[in-house]
């Protein structure tokens, strides 16, 4: 309720200032007044996946603590897991500003960042170990001149480098590799990519919702073959669907990647459709989630955990326990006693 009242205040302000304000709030937040306030936990929430042990299926999504510099601090609100990056081999400033916008409207965000970061050297000597599960997500870095070969070694280093520091290696294949523009969301590409990578540590690959039925399905039998542990479904989008914010100021924005509620609906297929493609595999849904009953629905899709990002703009620091309290309703609802059984229940 709080939040909810000095939201009009805080958006008053560019996007990235207060995103940078979150975080420096953050590094020197007490832990336990936050635990305090935001700590809830159930029997039925606890779920093993990868080989690991979960306290609640909510993680926080790539893109909001980029440098982990809040790994210490960010369990307190109640996550289950964190996931860090993108962070790429090379250190990167990113685009011009300005380059967050928040729909209001829509609750939505775009974002054009251009994967700034410290690079994976940098990050490497600032990580510590995290109370639960940390997946970093790595990425090509933003280098036009870094194509072929050149980016399969960019991405394999940040791979080798980070792995020692990870739950799991989360691999953004959205970006160009190629002169023709191509990604490593093109099944040739990632075909070579994949053998490159450290494989000490779990693998997920984080896709687009916008990939054609066809071109998915060739990466996800790219995917199989080489053996990838998981996926993260789904990443930002570039269309500008069904908004009901003033056209001219989308227009305005320009381009970047598009998240938040518009994104639930085109996630939550995505989710259903893969989960029955492969016959179950573990999946991390992301798209759109405000609430419990968001969670759940991509839960029952088939996803194993899931992710939030923008409903933290939009909902404050308590979405956590909010979706958490709302999953043990609905899995109480429904006559699950555990959050694993309801898993791909609606495919």
């Amino acid at each position: 309720m709080i939040y909810k009242l000095i939201r009009p205040l805080l958006f008053r302000h560019d996007a990235e200032q207060m995103h940078d304000a979150a975080i420096a709030v953050g590094k020197r937040m007490p832990y336990m007044p936050i635990q305090l306030l935001y700590g809830y936990e159930h029997a039925s929430l606890h779920t093993h996946v990868l080989d690991m042990d979960f306290s609640n299926p909510i993680g926080l999504a790539a893109g909001f603590d980029k440098n982990g510099e809040l790994v210490h601090m960010l369990p307190a609100l109640g996550f289950g897991f964190l996931e860090i990056g993108s962070v790429s081999s090379q250190p990167c400033m990113g685009n011009p500003k300005p380059r967050l916008f928040r729909l209001p409207d829509d609750e939505a965000v775009i974002n054009r960042m251009g994967l700034n970061n410290i690079g994976a050297d940098a990050l490497a000597e600032r990580l510590r170990p995290c109370t639960i599960p940390m997946g970093i997500n790595i990425v090509k870095t933003h280098d036009p001149s870094i194509m072929g070969d050149k980016a399969i070694e960019d991405i394999a280093h940040a791979a080798r480098k980070l792995a020692p520091y990870a739950s799991y290696i989360a691999l953004n294949l959205s970006c160009p590799n190629t002169q023709e523009g191509k990604t490593f969301e093109d099944a040739a590409a990632l075909e070579e990519l994949l053998p490159a990578l450290d494989r000490s540590k779990p693998l997920l690959l984080k896709l687009s919702p916008g990939i054609q039925k066809e071109s998915l399905d060739a990466l996800l039998g790219v995917a199989e073959r080489h053996h990838v542990d998981g996926y993260i479904l789904t990443n930002t989008t570039a269309k500008r669907e069904q908004l009901r914010s003033c056209q001219n100021c989308i227009a305005a924005i320009g381009k970047g990647g598009l998240s938040g509620k518009p994104l639930a609906t085109k996630a939550t297929e995505c989710i259903a459709y893969v989960s029955k493609h492969l016959n179950k595999p573990m999946i991390i849904g992301i798209g759109g989630i405000f609430s419990g009953e968001d969670a759940y629905a991509k839960i029952r899709a088939g996803a194993s955990l899931v992710q939030v990002f923008t409903g933290l703009v939009y909902e404050g620091p308590g979405l956590v326990k909010r979706i958490k309290k709302g999953l043990v309703t609905l899995l109480q609802r429904d006559g699950f006693s555990a959050v694993h059984e309801a898993v791909g229940t609606y495919r």
